[in-house]
């Protein structure tokens, strides 16, 4: 009967281990008045290039506890283009480009004029109609305690 006490205890003691000291990476939306968690481990960024009116739409992908940008695509060249990606061939009009670097953060000011929106595979936020324009939003990896996770929590 010992043992079996013995053998729950330590179980029940390495579970409770686990919900503490255990993080999970997330990506996680930051702005003034809140923010939300992404439970996709890949995102798009679209906008409304502020010179040339055209969309503009970048890749990122979470990759362990790490974000990247993937790939962009775009339909000029022009300010801001990058110039160090492989460019990917396509029919659609767009330029697409292979960029494949790590950032810590993405840091957005959000304005109604570009139509700024984080695309993901089940849902699509208007962040220009979640934050005053000009507002910043910042998109970076957050590490949850397993029981915040579990609960959809952000600390």
């Amino acid at each position: 009967m010992n043992n079996k006490i013995f053998i729950l205890g330590s179980t029940v003691l390495i579970v409770l281990l686990l919900f503490l000291f255990v993080r999970i990476p997330v990506v996680y939306v930051s702005f003034d008045e809140g923010g939300f968690q992404l439970n996709e481990d890949s995102f798009e960024i679209y906008w409304i290039h502020s010179v040339e009116k055209e969309p503009w739409l970048e890749t990122y992908e979470k990759r362990g506890d790490r974000l990247f940008l993937a790939k962009t695509r775009f339909k000029t060249f022009g300010a801001g283009t990058p110039s160090d990606g492989e460019i990917i061939p396509s029919n659609d009009g767009f330029v697409h480009m292979k960029i494949d670097r790590e950032v810590e953060v993405v840091n957005l000011i959000v304005s109604k004029n570009v139509e700024t929106t984080l695309i993901t595979e089940s849902s699509e936020y208007h962040l220009y109609e979640l934050v005053e324009d000009y507002e910043n939003v910042s998109i970076s990896i957050n590490k949850l305690p397993l029981w915040q996770y579990l609960r959809g929590e952000i600390s």
